[in-house]
């Protein structure tokens, strides 16, 4: 089809037209800090061009539309492209220029409708420099033509291409620990020498730390809130702010600068504190389009002792221990109850509740309490209280003589460190592995044989395979407690060191209660039976005395 263009008279008629311009001018993130796409270098340029234009000088330059730091892909969304779309629509401009079509669009599609639709609907011209140079009033069909298509079509796959190059290094770089965020995490600061790399923020993280400690203390997360409020402490959001970070969520706009219970809640539960590294939760759905949607977590990456730890692990795990405990407070108050989530009813299973009467508090079974079911178990606070105490300081005592035990033990020449029942465990286990496993082997050949028919065989491969499982794991399981025994035992053990860590212990704190006990049981008959904390370890302990007893008989003699 033949080009139409204007005639020299109509052409006159249009030189009363003023053109109210609009230069539209954008800096890509992947354009990083090239000059020769600078905000500053592209409007030089479009100012330079502008008078070519109109030699009648029949124009105005009205705005300056700048999108820095954005992705040519999303022509839809960026800011400045959306107030120039909207002035186009008042009238306020009728003359678009840019320095070329990338710079505008990487997406054919949107490029086809706005040149093609959108632009001409207003009766807008466009004006692009290079790549290809066009102008639609003075040539309207400029935008059919096949340069205009291909360099669309060219531009979409740049973007393809930057994008998927982006991906791989940013997938690298997670499988390595490294930090691919725009900010750092409360806490951390970026290394000024590797924006990878990730150091303490010594004064948010005392913040961390005293969050912990609280937390372990007994202080409710909504407390621990409160504390810091009153202290004047900013949430993260106000913090990052108040160092000069333009740092913005979806919910900056409303934010107070206050904490909340869901944020404390959030942070203590973040392994981030321990070192371990946690990236990939989120992606974005394509090049296309930016929305963002959740990854399983499966495929996250995570990298242990990938940053500088700000709180002690044991200190997280305890933590970690008390949220999947109930952790309610008092009426206007601050702490965690004392016993709350650690007393059950040993019957029913069920969490036993607080109850007040004539001044006293008292602990029921909440079975029997609230639905007439189960038995009902009863004790008061102050008797559970002093139970508590007197078992742990017994407990306590016994752990130092285990510990007086061994250090004779290891004293000795020779240390015999293996365990039988791990032995015959691991034998047994293994065995009937063995047996699982010639049996799944075996199914095919016994369907192919007719023996077995196809029902039959899908259904037993699907038994039998899942006891592999199961028999697969059992034995990694003996076989690292093996490797943990066969180390010995010495006083600086977890179970020996935290029981002794609190001797001479006068009263119960929060803090103490969840760090030694699991449950505390409350039979019918008012028995308390307390399972503590370490279970496998004191198994341990205990066997490797009794592997070692003969030594002792030995010292023992010798001493006499």
């Amino acid at each position: 089809m033949a080009r139409i263009r204007k005639s020299a008279a109509s052409k006159d008629q249009d030189r009363r037209i003023v053109w109210k311009v609009g230069k539209y001018i954008r800096l890509s993130r992947e354009d990083g800090n090239m000059v020769s796409e600078s905000v500053i270098n592209q409007d030089k340029i479009l100012t330079d061009e502008l008078p070519n234009f109109f030699p009648d000088g029949f124009f105005e330059v009205v705005d300056t539309y700048i999108d820095d730091g954005t992705s040519g892909t999303t022509d839809i969304e960026r800011e400045s492209f959306q107030r120039m779309v909207a002035d186009i629509k008042s009238g306020r401009i009728n003359c678009i220029i840019v320095k070329n079509l990338s710079r505008a669009f990487r997406n054919s599609a949107n490029q086809g409708h706005f040149l093609e639709e959108f632009l001409p609907l207003y009766g807008v011209r466009f004006i692009s420099l290079y790549q290809p140079r066009m102008d639609t009033y003075l040539d309207s069909e400029v935008v059919h033509g096949l340069e205009v298509s291909i360099t669309g079509f060219m531009n979409e796959q740049y973007a393809y291409k930057t994008s998927a190059d982006v991906r791989r290094t940013f997938k690298h770089k997670m499988e390595n620990g490294e930090f691919i965020g725009a900010f750092a995490p409360y806490g951390y600061e970026k290394d000024p020498q590797d924006k990878n790399s990730l150091l303490i923020d010594e004064q948010a993280a005392q913040v961390v730390r005293d969050m912990f400690t609280w937390f372990v203390a007994g202080m409710s997360k909504a407390g621990i809130a409160k504390k810091l409020n009153d202290l004047g402490v900013p949430n993260p959001t106000a913090y990052k702010r108040a160092k000069g970070f333009h740092y913005e969520n979806p919910h900056a706009v409303t934010n107070d600068g206050l904490w909340c219970p869901t944020t404390i809640s959030r942070m203590l539960q973040d392994p981030l504190y321990i070192g371990t590294m946690r990236q990939g939760r989120q992606k974005v759905i394509s090049y296309k389009v930016h929305r963002r949607t959740s990854v399983p977590e499966n495929d996250w990456y995570v990298v242990e002792n990938a940053i500088p730890p700000i709180v002690d692990k044991d200190l997280f795990d305890t933590a970690q221990s008390l949220h999947i405990r109930d952790t309610r407070t008092a009426p206007g108050k601050q702490k965690v109850y004392l016993f709350s989530g650690l007393v059950r009813c040993p019957d029913c299973g069920k969490s036993m509740v607080r109850h007040s009467s004539r001044g006293l508090v008292y602990y029921h079974c909440r079975t029997a309490r609230e639905k007439g079911r189960c038995s009902k178990h009863s004790i008061r606070l102050d008797v559970l209280e002093h139970v508590v105490l007197t078992t742990i300081q017994k407990q306590i005592e016994l752990v130092a003589s285990l510990s007086e035990i061994i250090e004779e033990i290891n004293r000795t020449s020779v240390v015999n460190t293996e365990s039988s029942r791990l032995n015959a465990m691991l034998q047994l286990r293994t065995k009937e592995l063995e047996k699982a496993t010639a049996l799944l082997d075996g199914l095919y050949t016994d369907w192919k044989n007719g023996d077995i028919t196809h029902d039959q065989y899908r259904r037993i491969k699907a038994t039998t395979a899942e006891k592999v499982e199961t028999l697969q794991a059992q034995v990694e399981h003996i076989k690292a407690e093996q490797e943990a025994y066969a180390k010995g035992v010495t006083t600086q053990d977890p179970y020996l060191s935290t029981f002794l860590a609190h001797r001479n212990i006068k009263s119960l704190t929060r803090g103490l209660l969840v760090e030694l006990v699991d449950t505390i049981y409350i039979h019918e008959d008012g028995t308390v039976d307390i399972v503590f904390n370490f279970a496998d370890q004191y198994r341990r302990i205990v066997e490797f005395i009794e592997n070692n007893k003969n030594e002792l008989h030995v010292i023992s003699d010798k001493t006499a």
